[in-house]
């Protein structure tokens, strides 16, 4: 029975999508379509995530696609436009798992330009004791590196932990180590798998 809770952040805790901006800039759902697969595609940002600033990937990218300047600086100047809020069924299990006192980690890619401002969208993100975060550390999910720093950062064996993420991928990568993990997919689905872990 793991013994704490590693948190992912976005789309776990709270809603992260770049089309929720971009449906604002790109009306027409076929143009919006093909700017996100051709252009500022996720493979495109997760060196953001890995500590390059935006500025210089929005500019490698502008670099590539000029016609496109103003759309790409959108990703750094209005990503905040990119949440729609928490997930009011994590805010719940968290408080709920720090009443019975057990202990909250985070794990997440993120990027160091943005890390604090996200940690401001929730409430919950101060329950957590500490964090990894993979700008900041040069490294990110599903590098098992990343995985091994939580377990010696916060002194837990990988198996005293339940991984709660979104992405299939950073699951297997946990699970492959170790890990206790939940595939966070449905929210109404999170508390009944803590209740199944013995968490709750």
């Amino acid at each position: 029975m793991p013994k704490a809770v590693l948190w992912d952040f976005g789309n776990v805790i709270v809603r992260w999508n770049p089309r929720t901006l971009y449906e604002k800039i790109f009306p027409d759902p076929a143009q919006r379509d093909r700017f996100l697969s051709e252009v500022c595609t996720l493979e495109w940002h997760a060196p953001t995530d890995c500590g390059v600033t935006f500025t210089e990937n929005c500019a490698r990218l502008i670099a590539i696609h000029p016609h496109h300047e103003a759309e790409i600086l959108a990703w750094r100047d209005r990503w905040s436009e990119m949440f729609s809020g928490a997930i009011a069924e994590t805010e719940a299990a968290m408080a709920e798992l720090q009443t019975r006192g057990i202990p909250q980690f985070g794990l997440s890619n993120i990027s160091h330009e943005t890390l604090d401002s996200t940690l401001a969208m929730s409430p919950a993100f101060g329950l957590l004791k500490s964090y990894v975060a993979s700008g900041l550390e040069g490294m990110m999910k599903p590098d098992p590196a990343i995985f091994q720093l939580c377990c010696d950062r916060f002194s837990l064996a990988p198996s005293e932990m339940l991984f709660v993420d979104d992405s299939a991928r950073n699951i297997e990568a946990a699970r492959s180590l170790g890990f206790a993990t939940h595939h966070f997919v449905d929210p109404a689905a999170l508390r009944p798998a803590l209740v199944g872990h013995g968490l709750l």
